[in-house]
């Protein structure tokens, strides 16, 4: 029997809420829902959801101290829906701890694939130890932790220590977006200078070597004024 995942939204206005969770239970998940960051927290403690839907303009607490409140305890996955559209909040919602963020307006299907996304990340940081994954793999690219081998049709695509600690880094939180300063942070330390140039010169050496059409990316997307998203794994 499968066992249906539980998502709980907290959104604060109710046709907002109506459709999305209309919406979740045709696509076989369970809902719960809050109508403000009080009950969501409550709900979020007690109820253990799988994944949470969270709108940043709440009546109560600004989202992004809910998203800190419960990173203090739990890495649920958390997914942003919200009409701010600055740079400067969605970057800072990410740094906060938000897995993803998707902006008002926004189609179905593409809250249904982040969803089934953050889901399937989930899902593997959970694994019990030893089974980590070995390997990731989109297209034709494939990264072998392992052997610290990258091919991309089979041909085995050489890269510096740096670059090759930014893909598997990448790689390893793919479908998620990840800001230039956690990539940064992760890449040369808590002490780095937070000046992206040095990331955005290794970036172009990584599509120049990986990218059939370095304008058009195919692995690698940027998220402009905020980081980069790998593609998802196939291999989950």
């Amino acid at each position: 029997m499968n066992v249906k995942h539980e998502i709980l939204l907290i959104e604060d206005e109710k046709n907002i809420c109506n459709f999305i969770a209309t919406t979740l239970r045709t696509q076989d998940y369970k809902v719960n829902f809050a109508e403000n960051a009080g009950s969501g927290l409550s709900l979020a403690a007690s109820g253990c959801p799988d994944l949470i839907l969270l709108d940043l303009g709440l009546p109560d607490m600004d989202g992004i101290d809910v998203i800190r409140d419960i990173r203090r305890w739990s890495n649920i996955p958390i997914i942003v829906i919200s009409a701010r559209t600055q740079e400067r909040e969605k970057v800072e919602a990410l740094d906060a701890g938000a897995d993803d963020y998707i902006t008002k307006p926004f189609g179905t299907s593409e809250l249904m694939a982040r969803i089934r996304t953050a889901l399937r990340r989930s899902a593997l940081a959970g694994s019990p130890v030893g089974s980590a994954q070995s390997r990731y793999q989109a297209k034709d690219l494939v990264i072998d932790y392992e052997k610290h081998i990258i091919t991309v049709n089979g041909n085995i695509i050489h890269f510096t220590q740096i670059e090759y600690k930014i893909l598997t880094f990448l790689s390893r939180n793919a479908g998620k977006v990840i800001t230039y300063d956690t990539l940064i942070t992760h890449v040369w330390g808590p002490y780095a200078d937070s000046n992206n140039r040095i990331l955005r010169v290794n970036m172009a050496n990584i599509r120049r070597k990986l990218e059939q059409n370095p304008a058009d990316p195919q692995y690698i997307f940027t998220e402009i004024g905020i980081g980069y998203r790998m593609i998802d794994n196939e291999n989950l």
